[in-house]
C-alpha cells in the first residue's frame, strides 16, 4: 500500500503550531508543542488515549485556545481565532464521535457542512461524496441517529468535505469501528489525497494504519512531542512497535 501524492518539496507549512501550550484550569494538557503540516500531506499524529491528542486538534480549531505559542496556518495567525472563523479559512474538521446532526437526514447533514458556500456547489459535491461514500446514498434521507457507527463516520468526514478545506483534520475516525469500515475510510482519505491533493492532519489511536498511511508522522506522550519522522519510519522504530504496534494490527 503505497502513500499518497507526494507533497510539495520545500513548500511553506500550510499548518505550523509552535511551542503551543494548553490548559484546562491550571492543568497543563499540551506542554509547548511543534507541528508542522504542509500542503498535500498527510501527517498524523499518535499516541496513547489521554497524550493530548485531541487537545492539539481542538487548539488547532480555537477551543480551548492556546495559552502560549503560535498557530499559523496559510499564513494568517489564527491562534486567538474563534473556531467559526477558523472555519472560513477552509479548515473542516471531523471530530471525536463523529457528532453528526443525529434528527436531521443525511442529506441535510451534507447541506449544513456546504452552508459556508450557501450551498453554491451542492450538487456536485454531493456526486463526489456519493461516488466516495455509496452507502451514504444508499441512506440519503435517513436520519443521522439511525444510521451504523460506520456510516456515521463517513457522514461526518463528507460534512466536512462540503466545506471544500484546504485541510482537513480528522479526529479517531477509526475509533469503535470494524476492520473493514475501517479500510474503506482510510482508503476514501488517501484517494482524497492522492486525485485532490487534500492536506489532511489525522488523529488516530490506530497507529498501524494511521503510519501506513500517512507522509509523517509524530508521537505524542503526556503533552509532549517525543518522537516524529517519515511514516515508514515510525512503523519500523523499535520503541513505536514496542508501544503502539505490538500485539495490534499487522
Amino acid at each position: 500500500m503505497t502513500p499518497a501524492a507526494a507533497p510539495v518539496p520545500g513548500a511553506a507549512p500550510l499548518l505550523a503550531v509552535r511551542g503551543v501550550k494548553t490548559f484546562y484550569g491550571k492543568i497543563i494538557a499540551l506542554k509547548g508543542v511543534d507541528v508542522e503540516v504542509r500542503p498535500g500531506e498527510i501527517v498524523t499524529l499518535i499516541g496513547a488515549n489521554g497524550a493530548g491528542k485531541s487537545t492539539l486538534m481542538m487548539t488547532i480549531f480555537g477551543n480551548p485556545q492556546a495559552r502560549e505559542g503560535s498557530i499559523v496556518y496559510d499564513g494568517a495567525d489564527i491562534t486567538r481565532m474563534p473556531p467559526h472563523e477558523i472555519a472560513r479559512l477552509r479548515v473542516a474538521q471531523s471530530p471525536e464521535g463523529r457528532r453528526i446532526f443525529p434528527r436531521m437526514t443525511v442529506l441535510e447533514n451534507l447541506q449544513m457542512g456546504a452552508s459556508l458556500d450557501k450551498l453554491k456547489y451542492f450538487n456536485e459535491d454531493s456526486e463526489r461524496m456519493f461516488a466516495l461514500f455509496p452507502r451514504l446514498k444508499e441512506r440519503i434521507n435517513q436520519r443521522g441517529g439511525t444510521l451504523s457507527g460506520g456510516e456515521q463516520q463517513m457522514l461526518a468526514i463528507a460534512r466536512a468535505l462540503m466545506a471544500r478545506p484546504k485541510l482537513l483534520m480528522l479526529d479517531e475516525p477509526s475509533l469503535g469501528l470494524a476492520p473493514l469500515i475501517v479500510k474503506q475510510i482510510f482508503d476514501a482519505i488517501r484517494e482524497l489525497n492522492r486525485t485532490e491533493g487534500l492536506t489532511v492532519f489525522l488523529v488516530e489511536q490506530n497507529a498501524y494504519h494511521a503510519l501506513k498511511l500517512a507522509h509523517r508522522g509524530y508521537v505524542m506522550v503526556n503533552g509532549v512531542i517525543t518522537m516524529s519522522g517519515s511514516g515508514r519510519e515510525l512503523l519500523e522504530n523499535p520503541e513505536v512497535r514496542a508501544a503502539y504496534l505490538e500485539g495490534g494490527h499487522h
